[in-house]
């Protein structure tokens, strides 16, 4: 399931998806998309490793510059979609870049190119959600405005919400999302949001902090008396 949240479009894990829905509104914006990272892309047939490398592609292509580099799977007319519509999912804020900025439609053109099974629902959903577009606004996804693009996002970004006629939407942004989910937060942006600092050299142990051992409720003193044994 996916919430719309200060504009970022979130999934939500469905067996989450009530108390989610009305929590959302309160949360953080990038929370609900980290909660997604760990979510394997095995449904589409990629790993962990695989990720990492089209994430080593789309940081190579970032450092020639985005007008530089020329998609080798999307087409000419795709690739401003591909670069709005993850943009939609994960838009600039104050905490950093936006999932173009992070590369994620050059990390998109890797897997598609390395992972040819994945290309007909890609092709597929981008061609339906210009149809759609058409239909409604008669202007297709990259001449609609980004109030118009949204009400076609929030009708198919609630899988048990959207309408049975709109499931080749829902099935292809469930994808996209996802995709676009892995590609940001294996980023250099992505993990710089995420504050992961790797590992490093603790010259001296001073043991957890105070509130961190009051949140977890232990503590460093160690009782001395042992359980049916008179002192």
């Amino acid at each position: 399931m996916r919430q719309m949240v200060d504009g970022r479009l979130q999934k939500v894990d469905s067996a989450e998806q009530d108390s989610a829905a009305s929590d959302a509104s309160g949360m953080e914006r990038r929370d609900v998309v980290k909660m997604l990272t760990a979510a394997s892309l095995a449904v589409v047939g990629i790993g962990a490793p695989d990720i990492a490398r089209a994430a080593e592609h789309a940081h190579t292509a970032l450092q020639q510059g985005a007008p530089a580099y020329q998609p080798v799977f999307f087409t000419k007319a795709e690739w401003p979609v591909v670069r709005s519509l993850a943009d939609l999912v994960i838009p600039k804020d104050a905490h950093s870049g936006s999932a173009s900025d992070a590369g994620v439609p050059e990390f998109m053109d890797f897997i598609m190119n390395d992972f040819k099974s994945n290309q007909t629902w890609m092709r597929s959903g981008l061609k339906w959600l210009n149809a759609e577009c058409s239909t409604r606004f008669k202007h297709e996804w990259t001449q609609c405005t980004v109030a118009q693009q949204r009400e076609v996002l929030n009708d198919i970004a609630f899988p048990k919400k959207a309408k049975t006629s709109l499931k080749p939407g829902v099935d292809f942004f469930t994808r996209f999302r996802d995709m676009t989910s892995s590609g940001f937060w294996s980023s250099r942006i992505g993990v710089k949001d995420l504050g992961y600092v790797g590992n490093l050299i603790v010259p001296e142990w001073t043991g957890c902090p105070e509130p961190q051992l009051t949140k977890l409720g232990v503590s460093y003193k160690i009782s001395m008396h042992v359980p049916g044994r008179k002192a």
